[in-house]
């Protein structure tokens, strides 16, 4: 038997939903799942699937909201949002959210999900060439991945395609580069329209590959 803990945990679904993270039903069913009377089968058939999913890191953000009005970093990334948004609907996104300059895009296959980080890439180039920008404008910094992922979460997409995705958009991709989690690399190589580019990189967890148009 285990030792009772000298403090409360919050075991209520809607206790628990009320801070945004799950919904009530994902919170029912998790702790059922740790209470024994849900299978972790039953769980993969109510919320696993396949989803391509793209994530979207604008350059410059932090730096310029440092040294400069906070309000021209969020205009910044109004611009890119007006730019981007678009492309992701166009290309077949089922599910686009923003977050800060980041933006998530959820797709059916890889081939969208990197036309869609191509167009992206051209049309801020484009903006950002025009009267429109702003003084100092971004560029956006891509990952995508593709695999099996549950559908929880204000992203629907919760598992390890999404975070390696998200690694990649967030943290290692720079401006216009799309970099690709080995699944959506084996997924899109055959596309004689793109170049693929392993990258060694010592502080990466897993391999990743550069995707360029070719």
């Amino acid at each position: 038997m285990k030792d009772k803990l000298p403090f409360p945990l919050l075991d209520t679904p809607a206790a628990l939903a009320s801070c945004n993270g799950w919904t009530e039903e994902v919170y029912r069913d998790l702790l059922a799942l740790q209470e024994g009377s849900i299978s972790h089968d039953a769980l993969d058939a109510k919320y696993l699937y396949r989803r391509a999913i793209l994530t979207l890191d604008l350059t410059g953000f932090t730096v310029q909201a440092m040294k400069d009005r906070p309000l021209n970093a969020l205009l910044r990334i109004l611009d890119a949002q007006k730019v981007c948004i678009p492309v992701l609907h166009e290309h077949g996104a089922l599910l686009v959210r923003a977050f800060a300059d980041d933006l998530v895009g959820l797709f059916e296959e890889p081939g969208r999900a990197l036309d869609a980080a191509f167009e992206i890439h051209r049309r801020v180039t484009a903006f950002n060439h025009s009267k429109h920008a702003a003084e100092q404008p971004a560029l956006a910094c891509i990952g995508i991945g593709y695999g099996q992922v549950y559908a929880i979460g204000p992203n629907l997409a919760m598992g390890d395609e999404m975070n390696r995705a998200s690694r990649l958009g967030e943290d290692t991709a720079r401006g216009n580069e799309t970099l690709v989690t080995s699944n959506a690399y084996f997924a899109l190589r055959s596309r004689p329209d793109v170049l693929f580019e392993q990258v060694a990189s010592d502080d990466q967890l897993f391999p990743y590959y550069r995707a360029s148009p070719h």
